[in-house]
C-alpha cells in the first residue's frame, strides 16, 4: 500500500491491523495494553504506531463526545392521510440527526428522537423533516434533562 502524502510504501500485516483496530476502539489505550493484546513488546508497538503515523496510515487521534455534550429533541410528526406512514418513517430515519423513529398512536403518527451538537442543528433537522413529502404537521420539544 502506498501513501500519496509522502510516497512511502507501507505493508500492513495482521499485527498492524490489530493495533489499528484497538486504537479505533480506544485511542487512549496504553502501549503496554496494546502490546499485551497483540503479543509484542511495548517498544515494538511504539515503533509500529510511529511508522503508521509517519506513513500517514494513521493521520490523527480524535475524541468523540458523549451524549451529555449534545442537544436532543422529540419531534412528533403528523402524516397526511393519503400517504403511507412507513414511507415517511423510512425517509425520517435517513436524515442526519435523527436517532430513532417510532410509529405511534394518537394525534401524531410518528415520534422521532433528534440529537445534534446545537439547537441550530436541531432546527435544521426539523426543517428537513418538514420538507418530507407527506408530512402534514410537526410538534417539537427540546429535552432539558434525562433522569436516570
Amino acid at each position: 500500500m502506498s501513501d500519496r502524502g509522502n510516497n512511502r510504501s507501507v505493508n500492513l500485516d495482521s499485527i498492524d491491523e490489530r493495533i489499528i483496530s484497538i486504537l479505533k476502539e480506544d485511542g487512549r489505550r496504553s502501549y503496554v495494553d496494546i502490546a499485551r493484546a497483540v503479543g509484542l513488546s511495548e517498544s515494538a508497538v511504539r515503533r509500529r504506531i510511529k511508522q503508521l503515523l509517519d506513513s500517514g496510515i494513521i493521520k490523527r487521534f480524535t475524541i468523540e463526545l458523549g451524549m451529555s455534550n449534545r442537544t436532543s429533541a422529540i419531534t412528533l410528526v403528523s402524516v397526511k392521510p393519503s400517504v403511507d406512514t412507513a414511507r415517511v418513517s423510512e425517509r425520517l430515519k435517513a436524515l442526519k440527526g435523527v436517532e430513532t423513529v417510532y410509529e405511534i398512536t394518537g394525534q401524531y403518527d410518528i415520534a422521532a428522537i433528534i440529537s445534534a451538537p446545537s439547537i441550530g442543528e436541531i432546527n435544521k433537522c426539523i426543517d428537513d423533516v418538514r420538507r418530507i413529502d407527506g408530512v402534514d404537521d410537526t410538534n417539537t420539544v427540546i429535552i432539558l434533562r434525562t433522569v436516570t
